[in-house]
């Protein structure tokens, strides 16, 4: 039986090369390849066809997420199993509805990621309870598509003006905008209304 390929995708040196070793371990999984950026893996899984990509949530050059969204595109053959730090419900539920294949924590138990990485490759999924809770305990997006497009660039830095230019809206348009999210969101203001809506997935 050909071992299962398989693609690093991870930022930091220290922590892919531990990965990569712990994984050769494994005499049924082969890693083909790997990279440190987000932009990089789907040139990356063009050129060595790996049947899982292993990839961090949080990569420069484009977030674990969206290339794995990428991946599916791109190269259809390659399952994705992502790893993350911290169960942000939004961001977990934003990994599902890319149709990832596996969501695991990054300090699981070593032979969780090589059963991760098997069940991926035969067609299942695995997911690990506690981000599949966190997911399910989400509540639905409160806001509105025009709040959310006003939120997004606030969340950028922009003032009330600036929003109201780009948006073609009224400055006191805006500004209801902003009270009527802050107060969905029962933030203490604009920025804690950014940091709520983004920690629960709601901007993208």
């Amino acid at each position: 039986m050909q071992p299962v390929k398989v693609l690093l995708a991870e930022d930091l040196s220290m922590i892919r090369g531990a990965l990569i070793a712990l994984l050769e371990l494994e005499p049924d999984l082969r890693v083909v390849t790997s990279v440190g950026r987000g932009d990089a893996i789907v040139p990356a899984a063009v050129r060595a066809r790996p049947d899982v990509a292993v990839i961090d949530i949080g990569l420069p050059g484009g977030d674990g997420i969206t290339a794995a969204a990428a991946l599916h595109e791109q190269v259809p053959t390659c399952r994705t199993l992502i790893l993350t730090a911290h169960g942000q419900p939004g961001t977990i539920r934003r990994a599902l509805s890319t149709r990832v294949s596996g969501l695991l924590f990054k300090d699981a138990p070593p032979e969780q990621l090589s059963k991760a990485v098997r069940a991926v490759a035969a067609g299942g999924r695995f997911i690990d309870p506690q981000l599949a809770l966190s997911a399910w305990d989400t509540q639905e997006n409160p806001l509105s598509p025009r709040e959310r497009e006003v939120l997004r660039f606030a969340a950028q830095g922009a003032d009330s003006d600036e929003i109201a230019g780009c948006l073609y809206l009224s400055v006191g348009t805006v500004r209801n905008y902003l009270t009527t999210i802050v107060t969905k969101l029962n933030a203490r203001n604009r920025v804690d209304a950014v940091r709520i809506a983004t920690q629960a997935g709601w901007l993208t």
